[in-house]
């Protein structure tokens, strides 16, 4: 099964778009891990393999494709154990999805893997079981991708309007050294603001003299334009 899903990836191949980007290391500014190859594979048709083969795909299946430095080839597998998180019907299988998606965190580390993945399993996961303590213990880590998907799956809770998480994850990176980070925790406030502005601004009256500036300005990006200036020019 496992080969077949790779032919299929390889006969969807865009020779003219092939090519190879770094990504982001661990930590610090201009530091750069391995390569990923990209294939020149559409995203609609890494979602169609996906959802083709999700049933037949085990874990190990799913480990397979997480260990090639393809970004398809890791992108289909996490997009194959979203299927498999959202087609459970029983507790003790998602149970299994998120202890195995946590065993694989040093092979998600970029952007795209971790957005297209940790939403929509830990988020999830760890608002149904109140499991808050697994994404602070993200946040905590020293791995930059880590604290990434801390961020993402604190998006879930926003979105069901749990809000009372959201500032202890941003203050446990309020000042971290890459600017990734101050990006990222403004763009939660903002989505936090969005749902509730006055959770927002009583954030705000209290920690903006401790905030960097880029994390102010996406955490006001969608604020009324007089309330932005007021903050910006605290700093």
């Amino acid at each position: 099964m496992i080969e077949q899903l790779k032919s299929t990836l390889q006969d969807l191949a865009d020779e003219g778009k092939a090519k190879i980007m770094m990504r982001f290391f661990k930590t610090g500014k201009g530091e750069y891990g391995e390569g990923d190859m990209f294939l020149g594979i559409t995203v609609p048709n890494q979602r169609l393999i996906a959802k083709e083969f999700y049933q037949e795909a085990s874990l190990e299946d799913v480990k397979d494709l997480l260990s090639f430095n393809i970004h398809e080839y890791r992108l289909v597998a996490l997009l194959i154990l979203v299927n498999q998180y959202r087609k459970s019907k029983d507790e003790k299988t998602r149970k299994e999805i998120v202890a195995f998606y946590l065993s694989q965190t040093s092979r998600i580390n970029n952007w795209d893997l971790v957005d297209t993945s940790c939403y929509k399993i830990l988020g999830h996961f760890c608002f149904d079981q109140k499991r808050e303590d697994l994404l602070y213990d993200l946040a905590d880590s020293d791995d930059l991708w880590e604290k990434r998907m801390a961020i993402v799956s604190t998006m879930y809770f926003i979105k069901q309007n749990s809000l009372e998480i959201v500032p202890e994850i941003v203050l446990k990176n309020l000042n971290h050294s890459h600017d990734l980070m101050h990006k990222a925790n403004g763009w939660m406030l903002r989505e936090m603001g969005k749902v509730n502005e006055e959770k927002l601004i009583q954030f705000l009256d209290e920690y903006t003299l401790q905030m960097p500036r880029t994390t102010l300005r996406y955490a006001l990006e969608k604020i009324d334009p007089v309330v932005k200036d007021y903050y910006m020019k605290l700093k």
